[in-house]
Order: structure tokens, then C-alpha cells, then sequence
């Protein structure tokens, strides 16, 4: 399994077996975004890493803070997330997207009604259902968040970073293939056919 990963500038474009995407938050709102990563898992496995800071023009409490680091000062020159969110959804709307948990596509959906943007259609599976499939042994053993499976799994990534967590979750998916023998699609039933994104 070619598990090694690069780093890129650039949001990658294509199509991709999948892309695992994480964001941070500023506050307990939602839609205050303040990063986002992607992880593009490509036909080799090879993964494609990428993170930016968004400026979610939102207040930031002490406690997100302090979780992930990040700060007004981070995001004073960042893009808003609807300056960068053209370039972010048509890869998301042409591939299938997977989140550890739920909040990622919760943040996401409001974050476009805070801008005012159209909802996104996007294909969403979960790793913490595929983790569940994959052992579930880690059940009754602390869990299936993702400092837990970093532990289990033996995985090396700086936990509350979003493209650090994105590619966190890409591994898991990754491991779970290889330990039950089944590729991503055959975890997630037949997924409906992508669209491709149209325009603004």
C-alpha cells in the first residue's frame, strides 16, 4: 500500500479515488471555518495534501484557540471562505469526499448559507462507519476519534491541523481497505454517479 503523501500549494484538480476533507472552526458556530484541508487519495494511494487558514470574520474563542492554534492574527490575510470556496468546489462536487465524523459537512453547508452560496452536492461517507466496519474491537478500547486511531493504527500526524487531519482520515480508510480487503466504494455501497460542478 503506497501510503506516502506530498504536500502541494495548489488545490488539486482531477478525479481521485477520494478525498478526505477536515476544517477548523474559530468559535461554536458552525459555519466560522478558519481552515480547511483536503486530502486527494489518487489511484496509486499516493495522497495529495492541502491546507489553507480562512478568515472566518467571526470572533475566536479561547477554547479553538487553544485546540488548534490558530488565532485573528492567523487568518488577517487569509481568503473568506466564499473568496476560496470557487476554487475548492468543483474538485469536491467531481469526487467522493469522506469526514471523520459528522461536523465536517455540517461546517461546510453552513458556512455556504452564512455566504450566502448555493448548497453544495456533495457525496459524503464517513471514516469513523468505515473504522467501525474495519475493527470493531476499538469499540469497547477508547473509541474511533482520531487521536485514538492514531494510537490503534500506529498513524504520525499533528492532530488539529486540517490537512494533517484530513490526511489522518485518508489513512484510516486506507488501512481499513487493506485489513478487510475491500475498496473504498465496496465499504460505501454504490455511490450515485458525480455530477460535474456547475458553473458560478
Amino acid at each position: 500500500m503506497d501510503s506516502s503523501f506530498t504536500p502541494v500549494d495548489e488545490v488539486p484538480e482531477g478525479y481521485f479515488r477520494f478525498i478526505a476533507l477536515d476544517v477548523e472552526t474559530s468559535c461554536g458556530d458552525s459555519a466560522s471555518i478558519c481552515q480547511i484541508g483536503i486530502a486527494c487519495v489518487g489511484a496509486d494511494n499516493h495522497i495529495q495534501t492541502f491546507a489553507t487558514y480562512i478568515n472566518p470574520q467571526m470572533h475566536f474563542e479561547p477554547f479553538n484557540i487553544q485546540l488548534h492554534g490558530i488565532d485573528e492574527n492567523v487568518v488577517s490575510s487569509a481568503p473568506t471562505f466564499a473568496e476560496f470556496w470557487h476554487k475548492l468546489r468543483p474538485l469536491l462536487e467531481t469526487n467522493y469526499l469522506i469526514q471523520h465524523s459528522n461536523f465536517d459537512k455540517t461546517a461546510i453547508e453552513a458556512a455556504c448559507k452564512a455566504a450566502t452560496l448555493r448548497s453544495p452536492d456533495l457525496n459524503w461517507s464517513n471514516s469513523i462507519t468505515i473504522a467501525k466496519t474495519a475493527w470493531p474491537e476499538f469499540k469497547a478500547n477508547g473509541g474511533y476519534g482520531l487521536a485514538r486511531l492514531k494510537e490503534e493504527l500506529g498513524l504520525e500526524f499533528n492532530h488539529h491541523d486540517a490537512g494533517e487531519d484530513a490526511r489522518a482520515a485518508a489513512l484510516v480508510v486506507l488501512h481499513a481497505e487493506r485489513r478487510m480487503k475491500k475498496t473504498f466504494e465496496k465499504f460505501v455501497g454504490t455511490p450515485r454517479q458525480i455530477q460535474l460542478a456547475l458553473p458560478f
